[in-house]
């Protein structure tokens, strides 16, 4: 009887070493299960941003929509309220992509890289004003996607004129550099000059032809700078009509800073305000010269709003 219970006591011994053993195993293979890479050594950030990554499914894509243009228009101002939509990012910088040659023998590589992360379904932006009157541009922008979006956002092409110069005249001061004023450059012998470069990128039919050679109509949003500035929401909702976006952006993401004499962004709680190039005084230009300006324009921008099959009131 004795022997019965001593060898009774044995096996259970033996059973409960081998128990013990089965679950140290388990609890080790669940660790890294099979299904699953092991994670990675906090040693390799770049295997840790590739995790993350992936765990978040985002990736940098390709634009699906670019803002053109045009230079001083506002680009950077529709860029950020844009940027409010929960479906878009956005490039921080301006890229500079298809009209720097330079960058361009970089490659589409070279230019995925530039954009920023997102989800599938999002929408990635970039925006620089460049673009628009570079003549090589619309059909390097077709070639990288025929179904690209395009959105060019214009303003008085006097006021831009004016406002291109002071950009130029603060950058010039800037670097303690000198710079012609502006009706020396406008004007020659009490004409306007055709060769000034600013003159130039405010002659939008010009422009806008190369761009229709490329793409349909349909497939360029115009934007009215002037009133996006008065009033930022119905325009923003024109956009995102557009881009097919679903309406996500509100009268209540604006408000009006009366101290910079704009409108500023609110979103989740925390307000942001363009910088201090925006609304910056422009260069002085006498009445004279500006009613010169204003006859100027008037034949092409006749023509541009028979293009865009819209009129503005401009000068």
């Amino acid at each position: 009887m004795l022997w019965t219970v001593l060898l009774a006591l044995l096996v259970l011994l033996l059973l409960q070493t081998q128990l013990s053993v089965c679950l140290r195993d388990l609890r080790s293979g669940a660790s890294v299960s099979p299904l699953q890479s092991p994670p990675p050594s906090s040693s390799s950030p770049s295997s840790a941003s590739s995790s993350s990554s992936s765990y978040n499914a985002t990736q940098q894509r390709l634009p699906g929509a670019i803002i053109i243009g045009v230079r001083k228009g506002g680009t950077r101002a529709l860029l950020e309220m844009l940027n409010l939509h929960p479906d878009v990012e956005v490039a921080k910088a301006e890229v500079h992509y298809f009209n720097v040659e330079e960058h361009f023998r970089r490659g589409l590589a070279w230019y995925r890289a530039q954009m920023p992360f997102t989800l599938p379904g999002q929408l990635t932006v970039e925006k620089t004003p460049g673009y628009f009157a570079a003549p090589q541009v619309p059909v390097r922008v077709w070639d990288m996607n025929p179904a690209v979006r395009l959105l060019l956002i214009v303003r008085d092409p006097a006021e831009r004129l004016v406002s291109d110069y002071t950009q130029v005249l603060h950058n010039r001061l800037t670097q303690d550099k000198p710079y012609q004023p502006l009706e020396e450059l406008l004007l020659h012998e009490g004409h306007i000059n055709h060769g000034y470069k600013a003159l130039q990128r405010s002659l939008y039919h010009l422009h806008l032809a190369r761009w229709l050679e490329v793409f349909p109509r349909e497939q360029i949003h115009v934007v009215d700078g002037d009133a996006l500035i008065r009033d930022p929401f119905p325009e923003l909702r024109k956009a995102e009509r557009f881009l097919d976006l679903p309406p996500r952006i509100n009268p209540s993401n604006f408000y009006f800073n009366t101290t910079k004499g704009f409108y500023c962004l609110l979103s989740a709680g925390h307000d942001k305000c363009l910088d201090e190039s925006k609304g910056r005084p422009h260069a002085p230009l006498s009445t004279q010269a500006l009613k010169k300006l204003c006859r100027y324009f008037r034949k092409p921008n006749k023509l541009f709003f028979e293009m865009v099959g819209r009129s503005f009131s401009w000068c």
